[in-house]
């Protein structure tokens, strides 16, 4: 069985699993936005081409059991054996679905945090533009986030819209059960988005107080399924709802009711689905999926490798005593309340990126947030030698 050792030393041992992305010749500290795929990944999208030469338009059949198996796999990863998973391209595609399953005229108010995504940003702004309230709660203080989140619920709020990890800052947010609460008395559904803490926070969302959330997550970060692979995790009452925009793959199971006259909706997470897709994602996530296990890559063996190799690159950090002016971190915040990459403030990110790609180290940035992001197939030297660059960088 791996061991942290096996990882922090030169010789990492996962490291010969991943020769097609050569991280042992490269600094890819871009780790929380793209990890390198193992090699294994390849005989998943082989395997996904075999099927479709093989079986032309009948392999479907193939292709709904590697769904089945990505979805297992999901539920394994949440502690959710019974939960039902709807799969999508992005979590943008599900989040539509999930949108246009609220009685958006009848409580046209959604609340959210001012430290979404992209995703949520975005299309809550579009929606905001067509009459919808969005009340977006400052992130600051993150203590108290989940707690100002509730406050800010009422009887006209159809749902909330929360992060588990902050995407800029790596903030862990507390609370999310009292949060939880709240929106189940007043009958208000909560999303909660996991995708910057699966793979580097272990999340067993009943242990968490979440049963009745439903869960947005994916696997092109931490989880290393590449694209593709996302999936909304629906709490047991989401089959009294019916999604607006719904593709005919929410059918299946259902066509007879159909027939019947009405739209009938499937049930289980196809309730949710959309229409005709790429299922090459799906082969090469369930067989990354495996890899993880076979490695024993569990949540809690990812969560150790996580906080040793941030807690390095801070260590290293502090000791560069780099101006302040220039680029610093948020030393208030304990390392066990940090996801799985560490944020560094500059009024420079951007620039500080590219100056770090120009030496061969791969990091990136989000407005002012310089983000440094391991991987378990990185060797202590390798962190310890991406962060001093950052300090040759700074001092010219």
């Amino acid at each position: 069985m791996t061991t942290l050792d096996d990882l922090r030393a030169d010789d990492n041992a996962l490291a010969p699993h991943y020769t097609r992305f050569s991280v042992r010749e490269r600094l890819l500290l871009s780790g929380h936005s793209h990890q390198a795929w193992p090699d294994v990944a390849e005989e998943g999208l082989l395997e996904s081409f075999a099927d479709a030469a093989r079986d032309v338009d009948l392999k479907w059949e193939r292709a709904f059991a590697k769904a089945d198996e990505l979805r297992a796999g999901f539920r394994l990863l949440l502690g959710d054996p019974h939960g039902e998973y709807a799969l999508g391209a992005s979590t943008h595609d599900l989040v539509l679905r999930f949108l246009s399953a609220m009685e958006l005229p009848r409580r046209p108010r959604l609340v959210t945090t001012e430290g979404e995504f992209h995703t949520l940003r975005r299309q809550l702004a579009r929606l905001e533009e067509e009459g919808v309230e969005v009340v977006r709660v400052p992130v600051e203080p993150v203590t108290t986030l989940a707690e100002r989140v509730a406050a800010e619920v009422d009887d006209h709020t159809a749902a909330v819209l929360v992060s588990a990890v902050l995407f800029e800052t790596s903030r862990l947010v507390p609370g999310l059960a009292h949060l939880a609460d709240a929106c189940r008395d007043r009958s208000i559904e909560l999303v909660v988005d996991a995708y910057h803490a699966l793979g580097v926070v272990p999340f067993p969302l009943h242990d968490l107080g979440l049963t009745n959330a439903w869960v947005l997550g994916g696997g092109y970060k931490y989880l290393q399924l590449g694209e593709g692979n996302c999936f909304l995790r629906l709490p047991a009452h989401a089959q009294e709802l019916r999604p607006v925009i719904t593709g005919w793959y929410a059918e299946f199971g259902a066509l007879a009711d159909e027939r019947r006259g009405g739209v009938a909706y499937a049930m289980g997470g196809d309730r949710f689905a959309g229409a005709t897709y790429d299922p090459a994602s799906h082969y090469r996530g369930a067989r990354v999926q495996r890899f993880f296990a076979e490695q024993g890559l569990t949540p809690e063996f990812l969560r150790e490798v996580s906080q040793h190799q941030v807690g390095l690159l801070t260590d290293v950090f502090d000791k560069l005593a780099l101006p302040e002016d220039v680029v610093t971190r948020d030393r208030s915040v304990p390392l066990e309340r940090l996801g799985g990459f560490l944020s560094l403030r500059s009024a420079d990110a951007g620039a500080l990126q590219a100056a770090l790609a120009a030496q061969g180290v791969r990091t990136d940035s989000r407005g002012p947030y310089l983000r440094f992001g391991p991987a378990p197939y990185l060797s202590d030297t390798q962190l310890e030698t991406a962060m001093g660059t950052l300090g040759t960088v700074v001092r010219g």
